[in-house]
Parts: structure tokens; C-alpha cells; sequence
């Protein structure tokens, strides 16, 4: 096998092993590029069916193609989709757009608290009606337990901290010291009641095996990954006060490839363009505290 027919291999296992070994799990979908690939390979690993909803953190700042593209996807491929928002904060306007405070304390409120309060069932979700062709409130409160997300280890230094089957505590804390070994592909999938799962299929793909499959697979990604004549391009994609574009003429993913190939971004952090990454500690303290 090739590296990414070894990469797609291994991460279908784990999705398998993962819906096999635990009860009331769902699946992170941001609508980027990692968890977009990663929706892909749970459709071929269950045989073009999802069969875990799919949820979506929205903090109200996303950029309107991100929500755009993310019903459009769902309504054609007949997802189980599910957001939810801390919309105490929102209504408050207790935000880092409306000024009231830092861009570290929003993202805690928005995306933290939000999917620790979402994942529990203690506050309001909201679930896409097919039939209707919009979200409704959904009558499910029930706790999901395990959550599968499409983060990478080289995508920034803490991430890289992480394991295939890594366990959260009660409140989703993170103690990045007490995790489990992971040797010679061997998982361990038994931990303690009331513990909490994250689960990364994607833990050992960069970013150039993420466009290389993209590209091989003809998988569709939001527009806003490409230049669209301005010469610029999102890299990685957030909420719109805090996420910058980069200098790029790359109209499609072959073109990604020959960037990343090249080196133009070789000495750039893929997040570089995440001003929340830069304040107070950076992505680590956000994690720790429950962060994608």
C-alpha cells in the first residue's frame, strides 16, 4: 500500500474500533478540511453511512460559507447533524467581537464550554429535519460519551500530545501527564467510569497527506480554502474576527500540494493566521479546559 491508503487503513480501524468498543459516540464536524476528511472515511468505513450524528460547535462568528456549506452537505448526504451554541454568552454579548472580552475568554465560552454543555445535554441542541430542511430542537438529551474528532499531531505543538483513545475526565478536562500508552498499535480502549472520550483518527496525517487524499478522492471542501482571484486563501478556518488569510494563488487542491511541496509555508505554522493561538498561553490552555 501507499502512505495514504496506509493512512485511510489505519483511521477506518479506528473509527470501526471506536463505534465498536463505545456506546452513545458522535463525530466533530467544523466543516474544515481534517474534519471534512474525516467524515469521508467514516462514510467508506461504514459503507457510506454515517451512523453517529454529526456535531457542530457555532458560535455565531463563523464565516457564512463555513454554515452554508456545512447544510448543504448534510442535506445531500443524509447526515445525522446536530450544532449547538452557548447562547447565554451570545445573548449577553459577553463576546470578543462585541468588545467585552479577550479573544482566549470567547473561544473558552463559545467553543469550550459550548461542546462540554452540547456533549452533556445540558443545554439546547439543535438537529437538521430532513423533511423540513431546517433544525428543530432536538428532543435527545442523552449524554454523548466519546467524541470523534479530526485533530492531527503536527498541526500545533499540543495536539502532537495526543492520543488515538484519549481520555477526558467528567468535566472534559485534559491532563495532558496522565495518558495512556499507545505501543505498536495497540489501544487501550477500557478506562474508568464517568471518564469522557476523544478519539483521533487522523492523529498521524499532515497537512500535505490531508490535500494529497482530498485530491485523490475528489472530496468537496468549502471554497474558502482556495484563492478566489484576490491572491489570497483561508489556510485553516475559524470564526471570522480571529482568522486571517494567507497570500496564496492556489485555486485548487493539486495546487495546495505544489505549495506545501515547495516549502512556501515551510517555515509558516499552519494556525498561523489564529489570533487566539497567540494569547494567553495559546491553544494548550484552551485544550486543557476542554478545546477541539
Amino acid at each position: 500500500m501507499d502512505q495514504l491508503t496506509r493512512l485511510e487503513s489505519q483511521s477506518v480501524y479506528i473509527l470501526r474500533e471506536a463505534y465498536r468498543k463505545f456506546s452513545n459516540l458522535a463525530m466533530l464536524w467544523s466543516v474544515g478540511k481534517d474534519s471534512t476528511v474525516l467524515l469521508w472515511l467514516a462514510r467508506k468505513a461504514f459503507f457510506g453511512h454515517v451512523p453517529i450524528p454529526l456535531v457542530h460547535i457555532d458560535t455565531s462568528f463563523k464565516i457564512p460559507e463555513m454554515i452554508e456549506y456545512r447544510d448543504q452537505l448534510a442535506l445531500k448526504w443524509h447526515l445525522n447533524m446536530v450544532y449547538g451554541q452557548n447562547r447565554e454568552v451570545l445573548a449577553a454579548k459577553q463576546t470578543y467581537p462585541d468588545g467585552a472580552v479577550s479573544r482566549i475568554d470567547c473561544c473558552k465560552s463559545l467553543k469550550s464550554e459550548a461542546l462540554k454543555h452540547t456533549l452533556s445535554g445540558e443545554w439546547t441542541r439543535f438537529r437538521l429535519d430532513h423533511n423540513l430542511g431546517k433544525y428543530v430542537e432536538d428532543s435527545n438529551r442523552e449524554p454523548y460519551t466519546g467524541i470523534i474528532v479530526g485533530v492531527r499531531a503536527d498541526e500545533e505543538g499540543s495536539r502532537s500530545k495526543e492520543r488515538y483513545f484519549s481520555p477526558r475526565d467528567r468535566h472534559n478536562d485534559w491532563n495532558v501527564d496522565d495518558q495512556p500508552p499507545e505501543l505498536w498499535d495497540q489501544f487501550k480502549t477500557d478506562f474508568a467510569p464517568g471518564a469522557h472520550l476523544r478519539i483521533h483518527p487522523l492523529l498521524d496525517w499532515t497537512e500535505l497527506n490531508i490535500w494529497e487524499y482530498i485530491e485523490r478522492e475528489n472530496i468537496p471542501t468549502v471554497s474558502l480554502y482556495y484563492n478566489q482571484g484576490d491572491g489570497k486563501r483561508y489556510r485553516s478556518l475559524g470564526c471570522y474576527p480571529c482568522t486571517n488569510p494567507v497570500d496564496s494563488n492556489a485555486c485548487n487542491p493539486q495546487e495546495i500540494i505544489e505549495e506545501l511541496k515547495t516549502g512556501k509555508f515551510v517555515n509558516i505554522a499552519e494556525r498561523s493566521g489564529r489570533a487566539q493561538d497567540k494569547e494567553g498561553g495559546g491553544l494548550e490552555t484552551l485544550r486543557r479546559d476542554g478545546y477541539m
